[in-house]
């Protein structure tokens, strides 16, 4: 798995998002100038957080974006799920996109299958929160 600059600057903006939480809407351009990210991908990648509801925006006067929950609610792997669509390590574990005749009989798969769980498991004990306060490391055990 390789998350783009889609996924990263998606939980860069987040965490900008609820760094910077005070009620009101936060421009967009204020947030690509933080962010170091052009105003063209950013918005992107904050049409895909509104749509999904992760994120409320406003056009106009005094509008922007802002989140429409606490940092604690939002877990980065459905922030990573969102932008790049899968976090399967391999193609043959998204199971709307395999092609391979042999998956059924595959003697790798139930690894992948594991990795695959290992990953979510992990990515969706993290939440923006905690990313904020830089607690990560010791939030999951093998």
């Amino acid at each position: 798995m390789l998350v783009s600059t889609r996924g990263r600057y998606a939980i860069r903006v987040m965490i900008d998002l609820a760094e910077h939480m005070n009620g009101k809407y936060i421009p967009m351009k204020e947030i690509a100038d933080r962010q170091d990210v052009s105003l063209k991908y950013m918005t992107k990648i904050m049409q895909a957080l509104t749509k999904s509801g992760m994120l409320d925006g406003q056009h106009g006067k005094g509008g922007g974006y802002k989140l429409n929950r606490d940092p604690e609610e939002y877990r980065v792997g459905d922030i990573l799920r969102l932008t790049e669509g899968t976090l399967a390590p391999v193609a043959c574990i998204d199971e709307t996109d395999c092609k391979c005749d042999r998956s059924f009989e595959c003697r790798t798969r139930p690894m992948w299958n594991e990795l695959d769980k290992l990953i979510s498991e992990y990515l969706d004990g993290i939440t923006i929160a905690d990313l904020m306060e830089g607690n990560t490391a010791d939030n999951y055990v093998i």
